[in-house]
């Protein structure tokens, strides 16, 4: 008896949780505008939650937090980089805090697990950090402001041969990115002529890439390709001079998420020389990104804004813009439409969110680690201008 109690109070409650996720966002604090920002603020990926924090505040104390006569509140939460804590928050914000919207999300299967929320209850998910090709697919009210691997590897594929490295290990983190990467960047240079000799994939919890850089050492590619999480870049780098690999001739290239610029200065002069392709470094030369360097250092002494505060600053700009064009009115529908099709000078470069995918078109760049004023930066020797997502390209 007891048991049957049980099993209709569960089916019970998860009536109730499904009628309250498909209910509107209540217009019962008609004034206030709620963010849920959900990042990984402890944990293997604490500094993309860091970062995004950071740079979200940072838009907010420029532009004000009140916009179309609502009052913007931001709601920080901390799922440890966990996507069962991540659905669990994303459900808590969208039932009892009735946000307008869901924001961060630090890596793919976070963004993943909140995907279902926010279709079930019509709540915009802006992805600033979580880069698989596939996420924008899980949900029709996903925008991405961040950037896709296959977007930047495609450009690593297409330089490297045209560069004397005739042959590649790639050593990739193994998860959706690191998938996106491995198979984009091979595709890409295999097309070039290159030969891929090996494919690697390190774990995504406690990885050692140990092992993985002594097989690369006995292989003698010309060079190693590599994508690893941000925060991942410094250990990666250490061990492959630990190595003495660039001394055995065998060149490192990458996404930009191993020089992050976050963590770039403790790889030391190592690291000089290195090539990577990415769509943001902290020295792009641009006046508006010279003014968003100079107001986030200042802002936050001692971090030096990366690939993951850009992400988060302009995923705050394509809110803030929505609520403006639909000046405060309407629910979640409203605002999807006001992100889509937005074009913007953002610090990276002019981006487009894409009506059709809600991904984002942006420049990515070819940049190569050099000492400035005694400082090592990502610094920028070519570009390729409104890149798509290949993974989407038909």
């Amino acid at each position: 008896m007891q048991r049957r109690h049980l099993i209709q109070t569960a089916g019970l409650s998860a009536i109730a949780l499904a009628t309250a996720l498909s209910l509107p966002a209540a217009n019962a604090q008609d004034n206030k505008f709620k963010i849920g920002l959900i990042l990984p603020m402890t944990g293997q990926s604490a500094s993309t939650g860091r970062q995004i924090e950071a740079a979200a505040r940072l838009y907010m104390a420029q532009n004000g937090d009140t916009v179309a006569g609502k009052k913007v509140e931001l709601i920080v939460k901390d799922d440890t980089g966990l996507p069962d804590v991540t659905k669990r928050l994303a459900q808590e914000l969208i039932v009892n805090d009735k946000v307008n919207v869901i924001a961060g999300f630090g890596i793919t299967p976070a963004a993943l697990a909140a995907a279902p929320l926010a279709t079930q209850s019509k709540t915009p998910q802006v992805v600033m950090a979580a880069a698989t090709s596939s996420i924008t697919e899980a949900s029709p009210y996903i925008v991405r402001s961040s950037f896709t691997l296959p977007q930047v590897s495609v450009v690593m594929g297409d330089w490297a041969p045209k560069n004397g490295v005739k042959s590649v290990v790639t050593l990739v983190t193994d998860y959706g990115p690191g998938n996106d990467a491995e198979k984009f960047f091979s595709e890409r240079f295999q097309l070039n002529g290159g030969k891929v000799i090996e494919k690697l994939r390190v774990p995504l919890r406690n990885p050692d890439f140990a092992p993985f850089l002594q097989k690369v050492r006995d292989a003698k590619p010309d060079a190693l390709f590599v994508f690893v999480p941000s925060g991942a870049g410094a250990a990666v780098m250490k061990q492959f001079l630990e190595r003495g690999m660039d001394k055995a001739g065998i060149k490192m290239i990458a996404t930009g998420d191993v020089t992050d610029d976050d963590q770039l200065n403790d790889m030391g002069d190592g690291a000089l020389g290195v090539v990577t392709s990415h769509h943001y470094s902290a020295a792009h030369p641009s006046a508006l990104n010279k003014k968003f360097v100079e107001a986030f250092q200042k802002a936050n002494p001692k971090m030096r804004p990366n690939f993951m505060a850009v992400g988060g600053y302009d995923g705050m700009r394509v809110i803030y813009e929505a609520l403006k064009t639909t000046k405060g009115q309407g629910g979640g529908e409203a605002l999807l439409a006001a992100m889509k099709g937005q074009v913007f000078e953002s610090p990276r470069g002019q981006v487009l969110i894409d009506a059709q995918t809600r991904d984002i078109v942006q420049d990515v760049y070819l940049r190569k680690v050099e000492k400035k004023d005694g400082q090592l930066y990502n610094v920028e020797f070519d570009v390729l201008k409104g890149v798509k997502d290949p993974g989407k390209a038909k």
